[in-house]
């Protein structure tokens, strides 16, 4: 039986939507933010050292990392669903998606994060001026362009094809769901086109992906 060692309001979402739309039997392990952090509780390291998730245990394997997660679970269990043909091109475009989501598309939206919470976090008063100034300077130089930058080529192409990989849903669309859902909660300017608005009706259309919502949360 797989387990899914799940944190809440995290990138496990993707991996029990993808067991999901593979009709995978699994059980899911829950774990809860640190309130005052948001961060990942010490139990999760019980299982995996860096203590992040999504965490996946499949017999004898442990498994981290959501695109190598999604890789594992496509190839052991898809029986040749959700993962274009090899030498195709639409394999070489499923293959960069899955990469470019955590590679390319989350490190802005990380940033953007961090610096929100270190421009509104708790410090000195006297020093709060100079930390919100550094903070805004930051986000407006280089964080917010680099954000318009990844999601206007997010919105062109998805201009060209109906889904991520082409004109068939794969599990790439399951990885770049993530980040394009985080930029469109995140009131990212370049991720309200209406291409990207379409994908995002799609995927919350699905059945597979509100079964994944009722069993993991929010």
């Amino acid at each position: 039986m797989i387990t899914v060692h799940h944190l809440d309001h995290s990138r496990s979402q993707r991996v029990l939507w993808l067991l999901e739309e593979l009709g995978v039997p699994y059980e899911i392990r829950k774990y809860s933010r640190d309130k005052a952090t948001m961060l990942a509780p010490p139990e999760l390291r019980a299982i995996h050292p860096l203590g992040k998730a999504p965490i996946v245990t499949d017999g004898r394997f442990t498994l981290a990392e959501s695109g190598a997660i999604v890789d594992y679970l496509v190839e052991r269990y898809g029986e040749g669903k959700f993962r274009p043909a090899s030498g195709t091109v639409e394999r070489l475009l499923y293959n960069y998606w899955l990469h470019y989501a955590e590679g390319s598309a989350m490190p802005p939206l990380l940033l953007k994060l961090v610096f929100s919470r270190v421009e509104n976090g708790p410090v000195p008063f006297f020093v709060k001026p100079i930390v919100r100034g550094i903070a805004q300077k930051v986000t407006k130089a280089f964080i917010g362009p680099q954000l318009d930058l990844h999601f206007r080529y997010v919105e062109g192409e998805l201009a060209k094809h109906e889904w991520f990989a082409g004109s068939e849903f794969t599990a790439a669309d399951i990885q770049m769901s993530y980040p394009v859902e985080r930029a469109h909660a995140a009131g990212v300017e370049a991720a309200k086109g209406p291409k990207i608005a379409g994908y995002l009706e799609r995927i919350h259309a699905r059945p597979a992906y509100r079964r994944a919502l009722e069993r993991g949360g929010p």
